[in-house]
């Protein structure tokens, strides 16, 4: 058994498998609680059996559907009901990897309930608790297609961008009330979450495809580090911040009385 000190609760979504399962580990080794939500009871009590017998820290499965509005607003009261819980980890997510026309629309929506509105609504349930004690932090999984949307499907796509922006601002309005926020960016990582979307992850080049305890190490690293964007790929962070800075830069020019000229006549 480690010997180590207590941080809190850290509630993580989608801790079955992959990331999540890592997560757990990792958050639990630096000396936190956990509350771990899947819909998948029996992979939950066997990511907690490995975990209590490594660390000395309490661990509680709650098997929830997030995409079912009942379930996710149990994790919702739980959030706003524990004032322990300082850490929230937006992990759980589906993918897609099909043409808009070639999509199921309800897979769709599903994926945009988990990806969007659950992480939406969770962050928005934890935050009055984080914002009373000033202090906390949340972290929500993104991916690299936020950044490309011609790569995979597009409302996949456009549901990490939202998570890259949502965090942006939740940074904005939180960074100055001792909360922080971080969004990550994985690339193509070994999990379930491949054969989950239709492409097993054998179809994908090896040396594009990370290990999820090597994406979660870079990921917490870069947390540690301060960072409100983390690409754990990318090998220099100045790309990033020159994109961002030039996304910031149109400001200014965003909203005017009159048309750019080269829409006048």
């Amino acid at each position: 058994m480690s010997s180590i000190v207590n941080q809190g609760k850290a509630l993580i979504t989608g801790a079955s498998t992959g990331m999540g399962a890592v997560y757990a580990d990792r958050l639990a080794k630096r000396g936190y609680d956990l509350i771990l939500v899947s819909r998948d009871e029996n992979k939950l009590n066997t990511v907690a059996s490995k975990i209590k017998s490594d660390y000395k820290v309490n661990v509680t499965v709650v098997p929830a559907d997030l995409t079912i509005k009942s379930e996710l607003a149990q994790i919702e009261n739980l959030l706003k009901a524990d004032k322990s819980i300082t850490l929230l980890v937006n992990n759980a997510g589906l993918g897609a990897v099909t043409k808009l026309a070639e999509s199921n629309m309800d897979d769709i929506e599903t994926m945009i309930a988990l990806n969007v509105i659950a992480l939406t609504r969770l962050s928005a349930a934890i935050v009055p608790g984080l914002i009373a004690n000033a202090h906390g932090a949340i972290i929500n999984i993104a991916s690299i297609v936020a950044l490309a949307p011609e790569l995979l499907n597009g409302a996949y796509s456009g549901s990490k961008s939202y998570v890259v922006n949502f965090t942006q601002s939740m940074h904005h309005e939180l960074a100055d009330k001792g909360i922080k926020v971080q969004a990550v960016l994985p690339g193509a990582i070994d999990t379930p979450f491949w054969d989950k979307s239709g492409l097993p992850v054998n179809n994908l080049p090896a040396q594009i495809v990370m290990s999820p305890e090597n994406l979660v190490d870079a990921a917490l690293a870069g947390f540690d580090l301060g960072e409100v964007i983390t690409i754990p790929s990318l090998p220099n962070i100045e790309e990033w911040y020159a994109l961002d800075n030039a996304r910031k830069a149109l400001g200014p020019n965003l909203s005017h009385t009159q048309a750019a000229s080269r829409y006048q006549a």
